[in-house]
């Protein structure tokens, strides 16, 4: 499909090839211009699935998950032992290793052994960091798909609007040609074929700023899609609405705060921070350390044989400077619990206002959508068939029939505008 377009002085003509059976857009204007149109129209669905399958943020998130998951067990693992190897009592009198019977090469090892609580104190905590990277990975997966329902519907709302500022052209290019036949036989105003001209000028300058806020739109969604800012989007234009009885405001704002990922995730960074608070406080416990080597030793001069020797050693590892160390390790984690606690409760009041605002958007956008299509604009469709019959009879004054055509190109705007409103509101 494409679109061909040609701008002469004071008059548009155009040659289009609609998209679908019900909407004719109109994708450009200049000198002459033809722009190719994707052949398949992009539903809001397939955008959603394309962005939630190719976006790199995602990807991001998503191998940060697979790298956080793997350190709950090592934190709930043992410390590494220490190997220990050495050369005792080795005489200075001529170095002979089978001089002194005390003098042995000694093999051993040393393995801290961190309270039980401690090391599952870790381990909670490290697994609460982990779910809480998992809500971030599904609160950006919905906000990644509300931005792309936003901006879908936000070119919907463009599409729309070309399409109704072209349809306003012809119209006005139909009392254009009403006015000069008026004119050519005596019975209209000079005036009236001017007043034509200048508002098809003007329905011109506002369907190039349209076209140049496709052009913006279509390159945030692109970006949203990962595929080049250049890419040609055509939306599919018989798309409905969705219409939905919403639950009441109250129990909107419960469902979001037991089910929104991203409180969730601050509770979970709560979590966590309890769980670090409660570590630092068992550090105040002594840990043990095991030891145990095994010391070979040289027969003697003479021949005898010397028995090796075995040893086992228990070590406690003293908190002296605790002052300095882990008690200021409470109070760190003490200060790092409440700042959580107020990003848990400042993030609740913000997803209180979220579903607050767009409650009561979606409410408005959907009244003022209905009283567009069900009143205002059929009466003002009326009032411009019934001026231009009064018109056509010089009853009616041609500046108020052009007026009265206008304005059904306002409140068809406006109506286009409150479905996108309102959709991005649902969204």
């Amino acid at each position: 499909m494409c679109t061909v377009v040609k701008l002469v002085p004071m008059f548009v003509t155009s040659v289009i090839a609609p998209a679908t059976a019900r909407w004719v857009v109109l994708l450009g204007v200049s000198l002459t211009l033809t722009l190719p149109v994707s052949a398949s129209s992009l539903t809001l669905s397939q955008a959603q699935y394309k962005a939630l399958t190719d976006s790199p943020r995602l990807a991001e998130i998503s191998a940060r998950y697979d790298a956080v998951l793997e350190v709950p067990e090592q934190a709930a693992a043992l410390p590494d032992p220490t190997l220990t190897i050495g050369l005792l009592n080795v005489p200075t009198d001529g170095f002979a290793l089978d001089q002194e019977a005390m003098t042995q090469f000694k093999v051993g090892f040393l393995q801290p052994i961190p309270w039980l609580s401690e090391r599952e104190l870790s381990r909670s905590s490290a697994q609460h960091m982990a779910d809480a990277t998992e809500e971030e990975l599904k609160e950006a997966r919905n906000r990644l798909r509300r931005d792309v329902t936003r901006s879908w519907w936000s070119l919907y709302f463009i599409d729309h609007s070309l399409a109704v500022v072209t349809n306003n052209l012809q119209r006005l290019r139909e009392f254009n040609r009403i006015a000069q036949s008026r004119y050519r036989v005596g019975k209209g105003l000079q005036q009236d074929a001017l007043l034509a001209q200048l508002q098809l000028s003007a329905q011109l300058e506002q369907q190039l700023d349209l076209q140049g806020q496709r052009r913006n739109r279509v390159a945030q969604l692109n970006a949203l899609l990962a595929q080049p800012s250049e890419q040609i989007i055509d939306i599919d234009l018989t798309e409905s609405p969705l219409s939905l009885t919403l639950p009441t405001l109250d129990q909107l704002i419960d469902s979001a705060l037991q089910q929104r990922p991203l409180i969730r995730r601050q509770q979970r960074l709560v979590d966590a921070a309890k769980d670090r608070q409660e570590l630092a406080r068992e550090e105040l416990s002594p840990d043990l350390v095991f030891g145990a080597s095994y010391g070979f030793r040289q027969d003697t001069p003479s021949g005898a044989s010397r028995a090796d020797l075995a040893s086992i050693t228990l070590g406690i590892k003293l908190p002296l400077y605790s002052g300095s160390k882990q008690h200021k390790a409470i109070k760190q984690r003490g200060a790092e619990l409440s700042s959580r606690k107020l990003s848990l409760y400042d993030t609740q009041l913000r997803v209180r206002s979220e579903v607050v605002q767009a409650l009561s958007d979606y409410q408005r956008a959907d009244e003022k959508s209905a009283l567009l299509q069900q009143g205002m604009i059929p009466q003002s469709k009326q009032t411009v068939a019934s001026m231009l019959s009064g018109y056509q009879v010089g009853k009616v004054d041609f500046s108020a029939l052009i007026q009265s055509q206008l304005m059904v190109n306002r409140l068809q705007l406006q109506y286009w505008k409150a479905v996108s409103d309102g959709q991005q509101a649902l969204a």
